[in-house]
């Protein structure tokens, strides 16, 4: 009895292994994906573009799982390996420690040339590390200038500045004439938001973080510069003092309450800045590209753990392929300088578009370097000091550069 009830067993478990063979040669596939709740493309977009993908191929089945950015990380350092999530939205700052890490594939050589050519260098460059590619770019983000027209009317200000010094210069008109106390405002709160200004703004002035090795060189004379740039802003008035308190949600509340006439912020803040409901000050905003700006982008990687390479691939080209870029353009920008020629795009939002046709061209990461999130830390840490005047720009340059030295030792 008890080796007939064995062999039954044995039976069935046999059966049961060749069924799930079968399915999963047959393409019959249940892919687990995990995305950012809110951020370019809606949860709504997603589950659109989903079930679109899933009517073109029968035998994939995509269960889509969102998360606020918060929890994102954690999530997929947890899970990568093990294959609890196939296909995995990365953030530009995490590449290079989930690539070293081993969490994610290197799609290298899934990634054509033609199509790399057609797609914005630091859009790639997010999901590269040490000359691999370990996703597809896939979300499209950075900062822009924002500035009041009808102040820069009333200033007697024609075009917007194209650079930092005449962002300057036309602060301390508007600061002569009265129009607004503090005449620019910034995310310099404790914390990444402010890294992400301090890249855009070192990047601006030619400096930059790391070279291409990923070795430290915070104390490169640009980046003294562009630090003592900051704190002038502070010192001659010209940027509202708060800005030391704020974040990016902060700035968007000053600026579209009308007490600001420049603001550095992500894309979102156009729509809002202009929506009646939401700001005092719509129709009145533009929005112009600095000389380099933060890459604010996030790709699609395969978590190495995934059983399902292949289908985490084609799902990650369907929902990167221009055809579905063009149709949901509206609330995130396609990765793909041709399609910035596309009338529907640019139709979407002409000012947007065009600034960011300019804007995607000059970008530059945040360091990519597997010990970036300690950098960060640090960064946030001894840059507030000097914004606050507790050490000078050189101080500070020189005390983040030995830490640097210290941390990517380890």
């Amino acid at each position: 009895m008890k080796k007939w009830f064995l062999m039954s067993m044995i039976l069935i478990l046999i059966t049961g292994i060749i069924g799930c063979s079968k399915g999963e040669k047959d393409g019959k596939v249940t892919l687990n994906a995990l995305f950012m709740k809110q951020a370019g493309y809606s949860e709504e977009d997603v589950n659109n573009i989903t079930k679109e993908f899933e009517k073109n191929n029968p035998n994939i089945k995509i269960k889509a799982t969102f998360a606020p950015y918060e929890a994102l990380e954690q999530k997929i350092q947890t899970s990568a390996k093990s294959g609890g999530y196939d296909v995995v939205v990365i953030d530009a700052p995490w590449t290079a420690k989930f690539a070293k890490a081993g969490f994610v594939k290197d799609v290298t050589d899934k990634l054509k040339s033609d199509d790399k050519s057609d797609i914005f260098t630091g859009a790639i460059d997010s999901v590269s590390y040490d000359g691999k590619v370990y996703g597809m770019p896939w979300l499209n983000d950075t900062k822009f200038l924002f500035y009041n027209k009808e102040i820069l009317e009333k200033a007697g200000i024609q075009n917007p500045p194209t650079n930092f010094d005449e962002l300057n210069e036309q602060a301390k008109v508007i600061q002569e004439k009265k129009l607004v106390p503090y005449p620019i405002v910034w995310s310099w709160s404790q914390a990444e938001a402010l890294v992400c200004d301090f890249t855009a703004i070192t990047s601006s002035f030619g400096g930059k973080m790391t070279d291409e090795s990923g070795k430290p060189t915070l104390n490169d004379p640009k980046n003294v510069a562009a630090l003592k740039y900051m704190t002038e802003t502070l010192n001659e008035k010209l940027t509202d003092p708060k800005s030391t308190e704020y974040l990016e949600e902060d700035v968007r509340g000053v600026f579209s309450s009308g007490k600001a006439a420049f603001a550095l912020n992500w894309t979102y803040m156009y729509n809002m800045a202009n929506d009646e409901k939401e700001s005092s000050v719509a129709g009145k905003v533009g929005i112009a590209p600095i000389p380099m700006s933060v890459n604010g982008g996030m790709g699609l990687s395969v978590t190495s753990g995934s059983k399902h390479v292949d289908e985490a691939w084609k799902y990650i080209q369907y929902l990167s392929s221009k055809d579905v870029q063009k149709n949901y353009a509206k609330n995130a920008l396609p990765i793909w300088k041709s399609l910035y020629e596309e009338q529907k795009v640019i139709d979407t939002n002409p000012e947007v578009v065009a600034a960011s046709k300019t804007q995607y061209a000059q970008l530059e990461n945040r360091p990519r370097v597997p010990w970036y999130g300690a950098l960060s830390t640090e960064i946030q840490v001894e840059v507030q000091k000097s914004l606050l005047g507790k050490q000078t720009p050189e101080e500070t340059m020189d005390i983040l550069q030995k830490k640097a030295e210290e941390i990517s030792s380890k």
